[in-house]
């Protein structure tokens, strides 16, 4: 059972992209990973950020089930940890874990991928693939989303590569990158 001081969190994947679609929050994560167990003030001082933003950045991070906090003495400390009580935390921090350990580009590479998904109704275009709808007007139906405005979020989910083109719609893609296939799993299972 939850407690007032740990309430149980459930954020949607659209919400917790969004909050991973910022270069210097991925920042703080990297920093986080590489030197885990560090105060707000020394992750701003680290980063150059202000103390403020810095202390926003970590709540966000924090609240989408990634950061661990601990109090220490007068301050708090974090390190990188999946809440198990959030859904998606454990396997998106885990792929981006490694992917910060293997690419060079880890932070554009991250920030680019979960751009695909920041918008809830591109999770639904995804879900309803996933249960089958292949064709426009059948994903259209499925998603209650406007022929127009489907059209875009198809081309931001082909772009990012969680999509590709058949003979009489789209289809799911297989990525063979982790993150990547984190994302369309979540994006897949979840509808919000």
């Amino acid at each position: 059972m939850a407690s007032p001081a740990h309430p149980v969190l459930n954020p949607s994947l659209w919400r917790t992209c969004r909050a991973l679609a910022n270069k210097k929050r991925l920042a703080i994560l990297a920093e986080l990973m590489a030197r885990p167990e560090q105060s707000v003030t020394a992750v701003a001082g680290r980063l150059r950020l202000p103390l403020p933003v810095a202390s926003q950045y970590l709540r966000h991070l924090n609240a989408r089930g990634f950061l661990s906090p601990r109090r220490m003495g007068s301050q708090v400390v974090y390190r990188p940890l999946a809440d198990r009580s959030v859904p998606h935390a454990h396997g998106l921090l885990n792929a981006i874990r490694a992917c910060m350990q293997e690419r060079k580009d880890a932070i554009p590479f991250i920030f680019r991928h979960v751009t695909a998904f920041t918008h809830p109704r591109r999770v639904a275009v995804v879900a309803a693939l996933g249960n089958g709808a292949s064709r426009v007007c059948d994903l259209g139906r499925a998603t209650g989303i406007s022929l127009r405005a489907l059209h875009r979020h198809l081309r931001k989910l082909t772009d990012r590569g969680y999509l590709c083109p058949t003979a009489d719609g789209v289809a799911l893609a297989r990525p063979a990158d982790r993150l990547a296939a984190a994302l369309l799993q979540q994006a897949r299972t979840r509808n919000t």
